[in-house]
């Protein structure tokens, strides 16, 4: 682990990292959370019975589209031309809960974990929103960067 922040320029200011000179490689994050309810929610979601619609699959192109705009959420980050955004969200009736996978593919000077962090995360409010009439009890939780694949520091693979 580093013992620098890369968002911090030498006085302490924050910063854009300046990514000119770096090589452009293949970079793939993969980013996993979960949203936790009541069974009768899951059931209601599975079934497709709520009023809203097809929450897994409304909620899956959610994160899609959040990972393409996270330049636009968090502010120290690059716009990055993403090759491939894939989100999978898949119920786990026995757990009461969704569990959510993001996994985004780009060619480029920086890393995509971000995108796969938020990808994630939209897709896990996305089903709470769509939800929430039948459960406020609902909690996105766990979400966490599991893989990261290129660039300079190379692969991590986060114990599960």
């Amino acid at each position: 682990m580093s013992d620098t922040l890369t968002h911090l320029d030498e006085s302490g200011r924050a910063t854009m990292v300046d990514v000119g000179q770096k090589a452009v490689t293949e970079r793939v994050a993969v980013a996993r959370g979960a949203v936790t309810m009541q069974p009768e929610t899951l059931r209601l979601i599975i079934e497709g019975n709520l009023k809203k619609g097809d929450v897994l699959t409304v909620a899956e192109v959610a994160g899609v589209m959040a990972a393409k705009r996270t330049s636009e959420l968090i502010p120290l980050c690059h716009p990055l031309l993403l090759n491939q955004v894939t989100v999978t969200c898949t119920p786990r009736p026995g757990q009461n809960r969704v569990e959510i996978e993001a996994r985004v593919r780009v060619s480029g000077k920086t890393g995509v974990e971000m995108e796969a962090l938020t990808a994630v995360t939209v897709a896990g409010l996305t089903i709470y929103d769509m939800a929430k009439a039948v459960d406020r009890t609902m909690r996105l939780t766990d979400v966490r960067l599991v893989r990261k694949e290129g660039g300079r520091s190379g692969t991590f693979q986060a114990e599960e």
